[in-house]
């Protein structure tokens, strides 16, 4: 006979739900022009309880969104499945026939992809691309399936939902596609929804909105969760497990608390080493500047709005301030933030301070001499000294252009050097950054977003400016790899002494940089002062709202010292 405790295991396995989700043994590859199948996900096993919800983390390249993707049946190009099996509710799916699959997606589970707008189709109004969903899937009649559209809309938050269903994609913000996004994966009320970097090109206030909307909803449902990511604030709020990858593999896993708290590999340190800690001192130690250095850059009640034409319009009108009486002071070797979200003014300001857009009220000086409010206007010297690194390296680097060109170019033409010289010049450039000779050869399509980044920085520091704009320069980038792009930045920014404004949407980078931060909202400063000061005592609820949406994990992490998080990058 079987003894109690069997039994008693016996009875409790019984109970115990079975997984909405099963994993096991999961390994993903892709095959190269000759033939030849590179891994990108490794022996993968994991479940997922019924209204559970497992986060998964990791680096670029990690192989996560190929896992993510895997999880409804999708492929991309030349990949394939090797090994392994995915079960949904009980049901095999790694083998299922397209007419099987097509059965399950948006029923069983539904698929929230990183960018909305490449994923809804841009000449159709959103409204009718819900309503298509409802009528073939749901199987409503059209004038049933608008009635269920504008519910949704209104459940998922969107302002004026009968307006709103007859928008264009390219009619909303960044915030409003994901929610029309979200609207349609939750058409069918699936059992699981699966989110690959839903809130990556979003600020953190509408980060935080989105994440609110779809733990209420995931609430409301009992729907299972996956929630694709590398950032760890979005799955320390929302998720109940974490899963961390690496190169394909897992390296650990387990409750979000207890992970974040005590990470057992080097890499999770690393990982949650790059979130907000407000336990240690901003600006990364570098010493403060002398309030009576003389300003690089003196910025006086700057206002700008943008032009904006209707159809039967001759003559375009204005639009609302994208800034109004702006005014900050920059002294030399001194690095301030500039937070605020989408649409709060901060690359407006970036632009005019470049000359790239020029404003429509107030003054600029630099080095106590007026600075036109256009760059063709500026002296060649004016020019020089005043750089700007973009958000996307990629689009602001020539394609047809190699990276030895893209760097000695702003060196021959601002110091009159010769070709050999100039490259020279670059290559040390590119060195410092971590860069090899090999790579002056290259394409910007060639390099990692990271690779490209530093080929950015590499070609603003070789005019020798005293003035850098940094623009979102990490906002694309995983977490490690915006820890090592951030390091560079400031090694080269002390070596040099530039003084540098950081526009970013990301607290942890300006913490982490700046001493000073500028908080704008709707165009205005909001708030200014020191970056310890606003950060530990914000005055206002909009800056509070920034902190909390960007401090769940730190919450977590506050026993990790900057000894540990050195100790962890050795270990790796």
């Amino acid at each position: 006979m079987p003894s109690g405790w069997t039994l008693h295991a016996a009875r409790r396995m019984a109970e115990a739900p079975a997984p909405l989700l099963a994993v096991r043994g999961l390994s993903i590859g892709y095959r190269d022009s000759l033939g030849r199948l590179s891994l990108a996900v490794q022996d993968l096993s994991f479940t997922l309880a019924p209204g559970a919800a497992l986060g998964i983390v990791g680096e670029s390249g990690s192989g996560k969104s190929t896992a993510a993707r895997a999880l409804l049946g999708y492929f991309r190009g030349a990949s394939e499945r090797t090994a392994g099996e995915i079960q949904l509710a009980g049901r095999r799916i790694d083998g299922a026939s397209a007419r099987e699959l097509a059965a399950l997606r948006g029923i069983q589970a539904a698929f929230v992809p990183q960018n909305p707008l490449s994923s809804l189709t841009y000449h159709l109004r959103v409204g009718a691309q819900l309503v298509e969903i409802l009528r073939t899937r749901a199987g409503l009649d059209r004038l049933a399936a608008r009635r269920r559209a504008i519910e949704l809309f209104a459940a998922t938050q969107l302002p004026e939902p009968e307006r709103i269903f007859e928008r264009y994609p390219h009619q909303l913000s960044g915030g409003q596609r994901q929610r029309v996004v979200i609207a349609c994966a939750l058409a069918c009320k699936p059992r699981m929804l699966v989110l690959d970097e839903p809130t990556t090109a979003l600020d953190k206030t509408t980060e935080a909105q989105v994440l609110e909307l779809v733990r209420e909803l995931r609430r409301e449902l009992g729907a299972g969760l996956v929630l694709v990511t590398h950032d760890l604030n979005a799955v320390a709020s929302l998720c109940d497990h974490v899963l961390v990858m690496k190169e394909g593999r897992v390296v650990e896993q387990g409750a979000t608390a207890t992970t974040f708290a005590q990470p057992r590999t080097a890499y999770t340190r690393s990982l949650v080493s790059s979130v907000l800690r407000l336990d240690v001192a901003p600006g990364g130690g570098m010493p403060s500047i002398p309030s009576a250095a003389p300003a690089v850059l003196n910025v006086q009640a700057l206002g700008h709005r943008y032009r904006r034409s209707a159809w039967f319009e001759r003559s375009a009108r204005e639009g609302k301030p994208a800034l109004a009486e702006v005014s900050l002071e920059l002294r030399p070797g001194e690095i301030v933030g500039v937070i605020g979200e989408s649409g709060s003014g901060k690359t407006t300001l970036g632009a005019a301070i470049a000359g790239l857009v020029a404003p429509s009220d107030g003054r600029l000086h630099f080095r106590s001499e007026p600075l036109a409010p256009s760059g063709a206007q500026r002296t060649h010297e004016q020019r020089r000294r005043i750089q700007i690194i973009f958000q996307d390296p990629l689009s602001s680097l020539n394609p047809r252009q190699r990276v030895g060109t893209a760097v000695a170019r702003p060196i021959e033409v601002f110091f009159g050097v010769g070709a050999t010289e100039a490259r020279r010049r670059a290559a040390a450039l590119l060195a410092e950054l971590g860069l090899g000779e090999e790579y002056l050869e290259r394409f910007p399509r060639q390099l990692s977003g990271g690779q490209q980044q530093r080929v950015a920085i590499a070609r603003a520091f070789a005019a020798e400016p005293d003035l850098i704009v940094c623009d979102e320069v990490t906002s694309a980038l995983d977490a490690t790899i915006q820890s090592q792009v951030l390091d560079s930045l400031r090694e080269m920014q002390v070596k040099r002494g530039v003084a540098m404004l950081v526009i970013t949407h990301d607290l942890a980078v300006v913490w982490r940089l700046a001493r000073r931060v500028l908080v704008l909202h709707q165009g205005r400063v909001h708030e200014q002062g020191e970056t310890a000061q606003v950060f530990a005592a914000p005055r206002s609820a909009y800056t509070r709202a920034l902190l909390q949406a960007s401090t769940s994990t730190a919450r977590l992490t506050q026993r990790h010292t900057a000894a540990d998080v050195d100790a962890a990058i050795q270990e790796m």
